[in-house]
């Protein structure tokens, strides 16, 4: 008996010892050979209260990172469309004045408009039109004939306009219509793109603080995780384990934690934008929630950042995982 006992911690170090180096040769160290169903044994604890935690928080930060790159991806498109309809859409505004026939002015002004190369097609408003415009301020029922109203032309520019048809529209009107202004909504493509642009530039600032917070929770969690199975490491060390079989165990640990959290989170991501561009038509709604830009509903590429968001925050995770490992594991040397 007491032999048995003496010899009980040697036999222990050899087996550690052949299950580190059958795993650096490349052999599949995390069976037992004694048993026949190849049991999975791991040096990081298994179900824990930290592993549970670290799940969940990266679940929460991948969810954040996955609707700031969704909003970012539906304010883009919706920045798109509007900057595209109104490049492709001018104005003519002809001022009442003393002595002015309107309809005349209107009239020439379509005519120079139609007659510019580059122009798709050019109408008058009508009155009906006009008063439609201005009855959110000024009421139903008004007469344009007692009022001096503006008059409006709307000049839709074809697939080949390009600037040399603005400033050939510009002359025309300068030279045959001189009441007539000109205004081709430069100003306001150039606030869209700018307003874009920043959405951009904060949804990358959002994504390094959750990409930063990820990182220090990984961290903490591995450290954790490390002084929870000590011993073990210790005991790995002392039987001639490298270092590299330990961190691999625990970067294969924290690359599922990664991929848990980044689907639970991604998914939850996609299914929020999804049921917002859906769920209304399902409850019979004729039109989508609509927000201050528009209806936010995402493509293709909106879904799939969000989907390779999840998969990148799994990889940071192992990675950050690894690297950790290898720090402690110097200390504790």
């Amino acid at each position: 008996m007491t032999e048995t006992r003496t010899r009980h911690p040697f036999a222990l170090f050899s087996r550690l010892r052949g299950r580190a180096a059958a795993t650096e040769e490349g052999t599949d160290a995390h069976h037992d050979p004694r048993h026949g169903r190849g049991q999975p044994h791991s040096i990081v604890p298994g179900a824990t209260i930290t592993g549970s935690a670290l799940v969940a928080v990266v679940a929460i930060m991948t969810f954040l990172a996955g609707l700031t790159i969704g909003s970012v991806a539906a304010v883009r498109t919706v920045a798109a469309d509007w900057t595209s309809q109104i490049a492709r859409e001018t104005t003519i505004q002809i001022k009442p004045g003393d002595g002015l026939d309107i309809k005349a002015a209107l009239d020439a002004a379509v005519t120079v408009a139609k007659d510019t190369p580059g122009v798709a097609d050019a109408r008058a408003l009508g009155d009906a039109e006009t008063a439609a415009l201005l009855e959110p301020w000024l009421g139903s029922g008004l007469d344009l004939s007692s009022l001096p109203v503006p008059r409006l032309v709307i000049v839709k520019l074809g697939p080949e306009a390009g600037p040399q048809t603005l400033l050939a529209l510009r002359a025309g009107l300068a030279a045959q219509v001189p009441s007539a202004t000109f205004d081709d909504h430069r100003q306001w493509s150039d606030r869209l793109i700018a307003t874009a642009r920043m959405v951009v530039l904060i949804g990358l600032a959002v994504l390094a603080l959750v990409g930063a917070a990820t990182v220090l929770s990984v961290v903490f969690a591995t450290r954790a995780a490390v002084d929870a199975a000590r011993a073990i490491v210790e005991v790995l060390h002392f039987v001639g384990a490298r270092d590299n079989f330990i961190a691999a165990a625990f970067q294969h640990h924290f690359l599922w934690v990664g991929l848990k959290g980044g689907l639970i989170g991604g998914g939850a991501a996609m299914a929020l934008f999804f049921l917002g561009a859906t769920l209304p038509g399902w409850l019979g709604l004729t039109s989508r929630a609509d927000t201050l830009i528009g209806a936010v509903a995402l493509d293709v590429r909106g879904y799939g950042g969000i989907l390779g968001v999840s998969v990148l925050v799994a990889l940071v995770t192992a990675i950050t995982s690894r690297i950790t490992v290898y720090r402690t594991l110097r200390r504790i040397s």
